[in-house]
């Protein structure tokens, strides 16, 4: 919607008089929406974005551009973009029924152009945008994404936004290692189990990350530290002598987040995982 004024001026023997200001306004007949379909993002990982168009108007509008800032945002003396286009994701629907792919520049910032849309109907954009080095990946971080809609029988530009927050959880993986490597009968060995988080949340006691092997050749005489720290048979872990079972205990496991800085120059964001080490010593 868009207000204008217009107001006449009368000259008369050298008088001058104006007339009264008189208003009108533009009914906007171009709607437009963005939607996510996830509602969240995890960095390298693609966000599916839904944009529809809807034309109250009496006639079709044509030439119509979307243009996607693909979430930038200032940082330094530029502009860094924390979603990058999937190519060949874009389909393009009008009153429902699919069409052929519309026209796409990748950008940043994203343009999808050349759309009609029909008098008293519809467009539906979907694409997919992926989370890159650029988005925040902390607890709380955010994209905001607007998409500036402009092109024939349009007054002004219609903008929409949609804003979409990282995925707060760990993400853990684990590996293990054994030294020495070459033993004896009757020699000691030690596993070293090294637990990583790369996700923005910590494992905590009540998310009772437990974990098991089972030792073969069976160990005995066994010591275990988790981070440095002795744990005691049957308090923070159970073993089964016989068959060389070794389970920790719910609640025992804990491992902090991944910490994230970002490049002063660049913007882009880097990783350092939490980790945890679980040590157990045997004899074989």
């Amino acid at each position: 919607m868009a207000i204008f004024s217009n107001q006449a001026t009368l000259t008369y023997n050298g008088t001058t008089t104006n007339s009264n200001i008189a208003y009108g306004e533009i009914l906007d007949v171009l709607a437009a929406t963005k939607t996510a379909v996830e509602g969240t993002y995890t960095p390298g990982e693609p966000v599916t974005y839904v944009v529809t168009l809807r034309n109250t108007g009496n006639s079709p509008l044509t030439g119509i551009t979307i243009t996607d800032d693909l979430g930038g945002y200032a940082f330094g003396a530029g502009t860094v973009y924390p979603l990058t286009y999937e190519d060949g994701s874009a389909a393009l629907f009008v009153d429902g029924v699919p069409q052929g792919a519309p026209a796409v520049t990748a950008g940043p910032p994203l343009v999808i152009s050349g759309i009609t849309v029909p008098a008293g109907g519809d467009v539906v954009v979907v694409y997919q945008a992926r989370a890159n080095a650029f988005a925040d990946p902390q607890a709380g971080g955010t994209i905001v994404n607007t998409v500036t809609v402009t092109g024939d029988g349009l007054s002004a530009p219609i903008t929409a936004s949609e804003t979409v927050t990282a995925v707060t959880a760990p993400a853990l993986t684990i590996s293990k290692s054994i030294t020495p490597t070459q033993i004896v009968d009757n020699d000691r060995v030690t596993y070293t189990f090294v637990i990583q988080n790369t996700g923005n949340e910590a494992v905590v006691a009540t998310d009772n990350a437990v974990v098991s092997d089972t030792f073969d050749p069976i160990l005995t005489a066994l010591n275990v530290t988790f981070d440095g720290v002795a744990w005691t048979e049957g308090v923070q872990y159970n073993y089964e002598e016989a068959t060389g079972l070794f389970t920790t205990n719910p609640g025992q496991i804990t491992v902090p987040a991944a910490t994230y800085t970002q490049d002063p120059v660049t913007g882009a964001y880097a990783l350092t995982p939490g980790i945890a080490t679980l040590v157990v010593t045997g004899t074989i």
